[in-house]
């Protein structure tokens, strides 16, 4: 009678007394009682509480999160499709084509703009660096075979010597000059001369080439040029100069930033493929000896840090995933939806020994009794 029968039997259009049996007939009711029960005995907030911290164990967690973080770098070197790549390419594309310009932007406004790092620089490479032998004399052969070669030598003394700077020239050299020197300009003059050293440079082009190349030579132009180059030095500058120097190099690189420093940086940054740049990262870094190593180390800070988190407001956690996973609604659904005959199973699985005790002690109590009547009768007829 407490589960069966499992449905409603009708005769005559008359539903049956005790038809279905007790527990189909209450099982909606049931299930709220076992749902009360339950949220209300043994899964408790407190009871939730301390389950949720034996699962959130610190080594727990270090685990769950290396594991985590091993399928994510397995994950980047099985990504066929490059996903990863593509994404992490947009965040370098974003990062210095348009955060870092607008950062930029703003930080070159304070006064005291890479002042700091500009002076070091300044100070341990540009005010120490000077020249060794090598590097002069490269300098040197550069600034005679590219800057100032025999050919363009040739070529500036043809515009310098233009008839109005050769009538100067004469000019100037009859009024300044005494004694003989005078005598010879006054007599002779530069205007003829230096007409005919352009008309010489003009009409012969290879030999004035030679001759300014011999002229070099016997100058000792390139060890000059090279000594020259070896003395430049910061060092050797008034402290007043070196101090101006600096300061001026420090406002021209701040002004640079703020006029023109956003556009570089968006011009590098559509110049550069940062897809490929973001494969060959990816791939260095999930194949780095270091990152395998210090994933250990970058788990146990975060489990360290949500076990951190998770003191302060595990309760409050605790309180608001409760109504999330409505777990009293759960139990009630699953017990509705349990059939009877599943639910005469599940019952007697728990308690078969307890429903044979109470059938035995059923018909002990029966036996007694009947006992007791029948002596009870039997003790009246005698007296009667």
């Amino acid at each position: 009678m407490l589960f069966r029968p499992y449905q409603v039997i009708y005769i005559g259009g008359r539903r049956v007394p005790f038809t279905p049996g007790l527990i189909p007939r209450n099982q909606e009711r049931l299930a709220k009682n076992v749902s009360e029960t339950i949220m209300g005995s043994l899964l408790t907030p407190e009871e939730l509480q301390n389950l949720a911290r034996r699962l959130l164990q610190t080594e727990r967690v270090q685990g769950a999160i290396l594991w985590l973080l091993q399928m994510a770098i397995d994950q980047v070197k099985s990504d066929k499709e490059q996903k990863t790549a593509r994404i992490v390419a947009d965040i370098l594309r974003d990062l210095l084509g348009e955060s870092l310009p607008r950062l930029l932007k703003v930080l070159a406004r304070r006064e005291d703009f890479l002042e700091a790092q500009i002076n070091q620089i300044f100070d341990q490479i540009l005010l120490e660096f000077q020249l060794n032998e090598e590097q002069a004399t490269r300098l040197a052969d550069w600034l005679l075979q590219v800057v100032i070669p025999p050919d363009v030598l040739r070529l500036a003394v043809i515009d310098f010597l233009t008839d109005r700077t050769i009538q100067t020239i004469d000019e100037r050299f009859r009024e300044k000059t005494s004694g003989t020197y005078w005598v010879v300009a006054n007599l002779f003059g530069l205007r003829n001369t230096l007409s005919r050293l352009r008309t010489y440079c003009l009409d012969e082009k290879d030999d004035t080439n030679a001759r300014l190349q011999e002229l070099f030579q016997d100058l000792q132009v390139r060890d000059r040029i090279k000594k020259f180059l070896q003395g430049i030095s910061l060092q050797n500058l008034p402290i007043g100069t070196v101090r101006q120097l600096r300061k001026t190099i420090r406002e021209n690189v701040r002004n640079y930033s703020q006029t023109r420093g956003s556009d570089l940086l968006q011009g590098l940054s559509e110049s550069v493929n940062w897809e490929n740049i973001a494969m060959l990262l990816l791939n260095r870094l999930s194949n780095s000896s270091v990152v395998s190593v210090s994933l250990e180390v970058v788990s146990q800070e975060l489990a360290l840090i949500l076990e951190r988190y998770l003191e302060k407001d595990l309760e409050a956690i605790v309180a608001q995933a409760i109504p999330i996973l409505a777990i009293d609604q759960v139990i009630v659904d699953r017990v509705k939806s349990t059939s009877p005959a599943d639910l005469e199973a599940a019952i007697e699985g728990i308690v078969k020994n307890e429903l044979q005790a109470i059938v035995s002690l059923g018909g002990i109590l029966g036996f007694v009794v009947g006992l007791l009547q029948t002596a009870f009768l039997l003790f009246s007829q005698y007296n009667s």
